[in-house]
């Protein structure tokens, strides 16, 4: 596969070892009909998934001093299950959180990225906290949730913090759930337990954003970062030890992070040539969606693409979208998605963030941990399956 002449990384592995895969492995699971265990999880009645915001399978690896009770879990034998999985593409909270809810592709479900273009409006829309009035949720992703898939025969419930129970977010993607909403990574962690030990056969989906914001305020390399690492760490043991034994956990995240120098936080709006004939930018600074004016109109495009390509070209795959979509990067799409994916897309493999300082906040340009592209820093996040109460908390109580 190549982006105009550049060789481009293996598309994430949609159907096999994706977050798509995660929640309908979890039913197939917990005995369900009707889904595909592409991930081989062991039989179990109750089952609770911790989605960690920002673990990047590489940054969990190289962090292993802060996290003793994950470093442990994840030496321990899985079966035959996947350590690593792929985020969506782009590698984004947006993109990642839907392909999850849904077991979806992007190009499926058409959350394609953090803020894209909405053509029936022709404007760019937000996909997560600034979601656009004028968007429906429930239209612009209309496929079920695996959620509302299960709720049918089995209880599931959110345990997040209470902001996100009516946001546009959940209901594009997570809907279908009974939402426990608590503060402090505590309480919800007790929430999480109540809700499992309350049924017999239950889902629990356990949503933790600290770290995510840490990463993006001070950048994953920093002490900041690592004290909410080992926040996670604590606040997953504190699960282990509340949840009813043998109870299946499932950890994992949306994207992984990398960090970015202010000097390499460029805002290409002021650049005249490179906003030359585009008439929308979207995406994210890591991976850029560039609508051109009249993209039929003979060259238009190419000329845009030679142009990014002289100015970032050996920092960054820049493909049309053709060449994205028929590299696998987005999954199979559908027709109406295609208008949201721009004409020219910029996924960045440097130490780069590009902006639009003409739409973005004055404040995202201080932003240090950056995602959204196909690094394995980026697109790689980690799979760590246990059972609730396992060997060494038993012989503890036998000793007792």
């Amino acid at each position: 596969m190549t982006a105009v002449g550049q060789p481009l990384p293996e598309p994430p592995a949609y159907g096999r070892r994706s977050l798509a895969e995660v929640l309908p492995s979890c039913a197939a699971a917990l005995g369900l009909p009707g889904f595909d265990n592409a991930l081989g999880l062991p039989a179990t009645p109750r089952l609770c998934v911790v989605m960690v915001d920002g673990l990047g399978r590489s940054l969990l690896t190289q962090r292993a001093a802060h996290t003793p009770f994950l470093r442990a879990k994840l030496q321990e034998a899985q079966g035959g299950i996947p350590t690593t999985l792929d985020a969506a593409f782009p590698s984004t909270t947006a993109s990642s959180l839907a392909s999850f809810g849904t077991g979806l592709p992007p190009g499926q479900h058409g959350m394609v990225g953090y803020d894209v273009l909405a053509p029936h409006l022709d404007r760019v829309v937000n996909q997560l906290g600034g979601w656009d009035p004028d968007v429906d949720p429930d239209r612009w992703q209309p496929f079920p949730t695996v959620f509302e898939r299960i709720s049918q025969s089995i209880p599931v419930t959110t345990v997040s913090l209470p902001q996100f129970e009516r946001s546009a977010m959940t209901r594009a993607a997570l809907r279908g759930s009974r939402f426990v909403g608590a503060e402090t990574l505590h309480a919800r962690s007790t929430a999480a337990a109540q809700a499992v030990a309350g049924a017999p056969r239950t889902l629990l989906y356990f949503y933790l954003n600290d770290l995510d914001k840490a990463g993006h305020l001070s950048g994953c390399g920093s002490r900041a970062w690592e004290e909410a690492l080992e926040e996670v760490d604590s606040c997953i043991r504190r699960l282990d030890a509340q949840l009813p034994g043998g109870t299946l956990v499932l950890v994992t995240g949306d994207h992984g992070m990398v960090d970015i120098p202010e000097h390499r936080r460029i805002d290409f709006g002021a650049e005249p040539d490179l906003v030359e004939g585009v008439r929308h930018t979207a995406g994210e600074p890591r991976m850029v969606h560039l609508h051109v004016e009249d993209p039929g109109h003979d060259g238009a495009v190419q000329r845009v693409i030679d142009r990014w390509r002289e100015r970032f070209g050996s920092q960054a795959w820049i493909m049309t979208r053709k060449e994205a979509v028929e590299a696998g990067l987005f999954g199979d799409v559908r027709d109406d998605v295609l208008p949201r994916i721009g004409d020219v897309l910029v996924a960045v493999h440097g130490e780069l963030a590009l902006y639009d300082g003409r739409r973005a906040r004055p404040t995202a340009f201080s932003m240090v941990g950056q995602h959204g592209s196909l690094t394995k820093a980026e697109r790689l996040v980690p799979l760590v399956v246990f059972r609730a109460g396992g060997p060494a908390k038993s012989k503890r109580r036998r000793r007792g």
